[in-house]
Parts: C-alpha cells; structure tokens; sequence
C-alpha cells in the first residue's frame, strides 16, 4: 500500500455539537449572519430607490409594503443588523490592533455590541417616528 493510499491519522477539530454556546462564538455567528442580512436589505433599498424614481404607482407599492408590519419588522432587523455589524466590526478592529483580546475584555465588550446595538436601533426607530 502506498502513502497516498494509507488513511491518515489526525484529530478530528471539535465541532458546534461538542461546546456549548458562549457569547463570544455566538457574536462571531451572528456577525456573519448580519452581513448577511445587510445585503439582502441592500437588494431591498435598491428596490425602493428604482421605485422612488419610477412612477407614483411603483412608489407606493413599495412605500405601503415598508408601512406594513412585515415591512416594519424587516425594516427593524435590517436597522439592527445595521448598527451591530458596525459595532461588531469596530470591536474586530480593536481585536487586529491587538486590544482587548483577554477573555474578560472580550466578553465586556461583546456585551457592550449588545448594549449599544439596542441603544441605536431603538433610539433610531424613536427619533424616526417623533420626527412624522
């Protein structure tokens, strides 16, 4: 039998079925998922700025769905999407800059992308409607 041939011995990486979920791998799975998110709701924005420059009828179509609640709660999750990729990849920065690597820093400042991700998405949403 050949070297090519003979199966190869190696440890096998544990797996997500092996650990537990904890803050910090859940960040990093729900960063991924967000940037997801942001390009399908680029697509959606895409859309409604052909519509904005279509006709009256194009317009509102899609300003009724934007108005309704799915389009409210699609609205809602892109908006919090929006601003946890964007404190999510701040605190990568920090990371590849070699701050805040120590496993109580990681997890104060992934608390910190929750807390401040809540914070603008809400207070977002507030200023938005109090300025209708």
């Amino acid at each position: 039998m050949s070297t090519a041939e003979r199966p190869v011995s190696r440890p096998l990486s544990p797996h997500l079925q092996v650990y537990r979920p904890q803050l910090t791998s859940m960040l990093s799975i729900t960063h991924r998922a967000a940037g997801i998110a942001l390009a399908v709701g680029l697509v959606w924005l895409v859309v409604w700025v052909c519509a904005a420059a279509s006709d009256a009828d194009t317009y509102a179509a899609v300003a009724w769905f934007n108005t309704s609640l799915l389009g409210r709660v699609f609205l809602f999750g892109w908006t919090a999407c929006l601003f946890y990729h964007l404190f999510n990849g701040i605190r990568h920065l920090f990371w590849d800059a070699g701050y805040g690597l120590e496993l109580k820093d990681a997890y104060a400042s992934g608390r910190a992308v929750l807390v401040a991700t809540a914070v603008c998405t809400i207070g977002s949403w507030l200023i938005a409607s109090l300025m209708r």
